[in-house]
């Protein structure tokens, strides 16, 4: 056997072995984008629906404005009037959330101080639970978001990544129809770099393995 006969069979040994990692490389990145595109679609229907539960929240919160700010009215017309009872009446009605911030708009002496807040509205003792939950719900959506975001770039990175080792497997597979040993070696430097160098990239990559 000659030199030029063991060179052209390690070739053939080291385009083989290229062949085969490169091939099942290509298939885990190919599951992993089809894996991250799964989790981004949950992701999405997770963030559209933490969107509505925040849209319903602030659709409440803005009905029980609208009651406060309808009795409050009432109960400054009946002030206005001197008609004590039914100012009594509207106060007595007022909800849980809308009493404290009244009440401490009242302790500014409103009607006689000049500086004092110009509604109960404007008090911050005036705090929804509506609000809080749909600031709460907000914040969680944008979350959710972000986490689609991340989503569809890992699995763009996987896709990028299938198509790296398709280049290796390119450089590998035209190494073994090539007769010049040269020519070989260096399609195969090349395709090997390729392959590392992309083994090195996806290893940083987040793995998704859930059934």
């Amino acid at each position: 056997m000659t030199d030029q006969t063991s060179r052209r069979d390690l070739i053939e040994i080291i385009s083989t072995v290229l062949l085969a990692f490169a091939a099942v490389a290509t298939a885990w990145s190919s599951y992993q984008a089809t894996r991250w595109h799964g989790e981004q679609a949950i992701a999405s229907g997770r963030t559209n629906a933490i969107r509505i539960e925040a849209s319903r929240a602030e659709t409440l919160a803005a009905a029980e404005t609208e009651i406060d700010v309808a009795t409050f009215i009432q109960w400054i017309d009946a002030r206005a009037a001197e008609d004590t009872e039914l100012a009594d009446f509207y106060r007595q009605r007022f909800r849980d959330e809308f009493q404290p911030a009244f009440d401490a708009w009242l302790d500014t002496d409103p009607f006689a101080n000049g500086s004092a807040p110009p509604t109960p509205f404007a008090m911050p003792e005036y705090r929804l639970e509506a609000t809080t939950e749909a600031e709460r719900l907000d914040a969680a959506a944008e979350a959710s978001s972000a986490l689609v975001h991340r989503n569809v770039q890992r699995a763009s990175n996987y896709v990028l990544a299938v198509v790296l080792f398709a280049v290796v497997l390119f450089f590998a597979g035209m190494s073994t129809r090539l007769r010049g040993v040269g020519t070989r070696r260096a399609l195969l430097v090349i395709g090997g770099a390729v392959f590392l160098g992309t083994v090195a990239w996806i290893a940083t990559f987040p793995v998704s393995l859930a059934v």
